[in-house]
């Protein structure tokens, strides 16, 4: 059998359970990866200062844009190419994939070329008080720098993922990551850079994944490939990569406008308030990526089976996914709530207040953590079978249909405590609006089996 067609009976054979391991453990390693050294930029530099700790919030909102762009065009391409590759189409899925790469590293230089012409503005816009500003411009222009390679490098990472090649993707993510670590402390401190110091480190360590995941495919380690002879010419091609990447663009484009919301609401409390909001963000993010993880070790199991017309594999597949996630964020969830005061202590000790805003903060979320399995499975199906217009509708909820209206109306009743409380609420509320969808899209897949065995 040739590569490809060992990878279709490898990810259309294997056993469900045994399958979704295999795929999930090396996109969570990558997940948990990505996720610490985004808590190491924040922890070292809150030992700046408050200021700059709140720096690192506000230039969040500039990385979800520029995700924003990486992931519709990785997610959008790697939900096709997976179900391609089910079909056994190799050439139709070679075209997504190197269309997509190529497209994302134009995009990603439109980003830097106007990101680098109106940076302080930019800062500013994203919600930076004028404490937090020089230290935000600091950190934002080399992130900016960087857009092409972290566009480039969510598409080669999503593409490896589709192809059910996750330990690859998760061996560029990991040594980007881990260096990232090392060269925080010494940039930031032994050579005095402060906060562009973290950005120069994350420049760097994008750069290395970059090229890590590059290799992979010009060493031939993946099944699509990225010559220049693949980039197709078609719209067509496009326009199904950004309506199947839909869904990604919105959630990370709403992630980024919920932060700047989020900034500016925590701003009237002081910087306390929003270096507080922005560790809390980090932690939380580290807890979800566990679940993303898991969520992304299961889409190429249901793409693949989906494309083979595997049925009940992909019901089998849905079923232990969320049994397994829903039982591991219980138990993190609950960990992360008893210990949120211990946990905020760690990034700012010399600052009581951020401490006590952070904690209360981070158990509104824990509390609703169990819950955001059934909604990050219920919105990945949908995008991974090509169900684009309710996998969007359930990507704006969280924080767009929901944690909008509540983080502009609960602070002007509740002070505080509403900026505090919103992103749980909407949590809850997210979890609930999914349910008639997931309902629904079974109700649909079994009706498309019947249809299929009668043919």
């Amino acid at each position: 059998m040739t590569r490809d067609e060992k990878q279709n009976k490898l990810m259309t054979e294997t056993a469900v359970p045994k399958l979704v391991i295999r795929l999930a453990i090396p996109t969570t390693i990558s997940m948990l990866v990505t996720a610490v050294y985004n808590m190491a930029d924040t922890y070292f530099v809150s030992q700046i200062g408050t200021s700059a700790s709140g720096a690192v919030g506000i230039v969040f909102s500039l990385m979800s844009l520029i995700q924003a762009v990486g992931f519709t065009l990785g997610m959008g391409a790697g939900s096709l190419i997976s179900r391609k590759l089910g079909e056994k189409d190799l050439k139709s899925a070679n075209a997504y994939s190197a269309s997509a790469f190529y497209a994302s590293l134009a995009f990603g230089a439109i980003i830097t070329l106007f990101g680098s012409v109106f940076i302080e503005q930019l800062m500013r816009l994203l919600g930076a008080t004028e404490t937090i500003l020089p230290y935000a411009v600091d950190y934002g222009k080399y992130i900016i720098w960087g857009a092409p390679i972290m566009c480039a490098s969510f598409v080669l990472n999503n593409t490896l993922r589709s192809e059910g090649k996750s330990a690859l993707s998760m061996i560029g993510l990991s040594l980007g990551g881990i260096l990232n670590i090392i060269l925080d402390p010494i940039l930031i401190f032994y050579f005095d850079l402060g906060t562009a110091g973290a950005a120069i480190a994350t420049f760097i360590s994008q750069t290395v994944s970059f090229s890590v995941l590059l290799s992979m495919f010009i060493f031939k380690k993946s099944i699509t490939s990225l010559s220049v002879k693949n980039i197709s010419l078609k719209p067509r091609i496009y326009l199904d990569i950004l309506e199947m990447g839909l869904p990604s663009f919105c959630r990370q484009a709403l992630a980024s406008g919920a932060s700047v919301l989020l900034n500016r609401s925590a701003a009237v409390y002081g910087d306390p308030a929003v270096a507080a909001m922005s560790i809390v963000g980090k932690v939380a993010m580290f807890v979800l990526g566990i679940t993303l993880g898991i969520g992304q070790g299961f889409t190429p199991v249901a793409g693949y089976n989906y494309g083979a017309k595997r049925f009940p594999r992909i019901r089998e597949a849905f079923r232990f996914t969320l049994i397994t996630s829903t039982i591991v964020m219980s138990v993190l969830g609950a960990v992360v709530f008893i210990f949120s005061p211990q946990i905020m202590t760690l990034f700012r000790e010399s600052d009581p207040e951020v401490v006590s805003i952070g904690a209360f903060a981070m158990r509104c979320q824990c509390i609703a953590m169990p819950l955001q399995t059934f909604v990050v499975l219920t919105n990945m199906i949908h995008q991974g079978l090509g169900k684009s217009k309710e996998a969007t509708f359930l990507s704006v909820c969280r924080q767009g249909i929901f944690f909008i209206p509540l983080i502009l109306i609960l602070p002007r009743f509740f002070g505080l405590t509403g900026v505090e409380v919103s992103q749980g609420i909407a949590d809850f509320l997210t979890f609930f609006a999914s349910i008639p969808f997931a309902v629904v899209f079974f109700r649909n897949l079994k009706k498309e089996e019947q249809q299929f065995n009668k043919e």
